[in-house]
């Protein structure tokens, strides 16, 4: 990766809607070229997927919450239901294991604390955990999803 691969990275990441004449624009490299790089950077799963970034409170999911799971099982049987319950509950948009006293740490979004309650009690009736203690956010001063490249 060099630094042109570096540079249409750092572009995408601020605005993934630019269509590869844009892009060239902005990169200073020719369409065809951008189009190519850009097609490798996929084809390595650099990029991912191109994605918008939504407002959550303008779209009524008031509460962010972190939720740290711990479990005393630890089997691969136990992990595949956790890991389809989490997957069949869209308001859980991050999953992550952890180090540490805590297993788990899930970041969910909700309309409201009778909805994350439902989220809750969905997850439980799903799945046995030893415990799960959750965090509301109060303010968020920083909140991002570009790389620094």
């Amino acid at each position: 990766m060099d630094t042109k691969d570096r540079e249409i990275l750092r572009t995408l990441q601020s605005d993934a809607s630019l269509s590869m004449s844009e892009l060239a624009e902005r990169v200073t490299l020719s369409k065809t070229a951008v189009w190519r790089r850009v097609r490798d950077l996929e084809e390595k799963a650099i990029i991912r997927r191109r994605v918008a970034i939504l407002d959550t409170e303008a779209l009524g999911f008031k509460l962010t919450i972190f939720a740290f799971v711990s479990t005393s099982q630890h089997s691969d049987a136990w992990f595949a239901k956790f890991e389809r319950a989490v997957e069949s509950i869209p308001e859980i948009l991050e999953f992550h294991r952890t180090s540490g006293n805590i297993d788990y740490l899930l970041r969910v979004v909700a309309r409201d604390m009778r909805h994350y309650d439902e989220i809750y009690k969905r997850l439980i009736r799903e799945v046995d955990f030893a415990d799960i203690s959750s965090t509301f956010v109060m303010e968020t001063f920083k909140e991002g999803s570009a790389l620094p490249i």
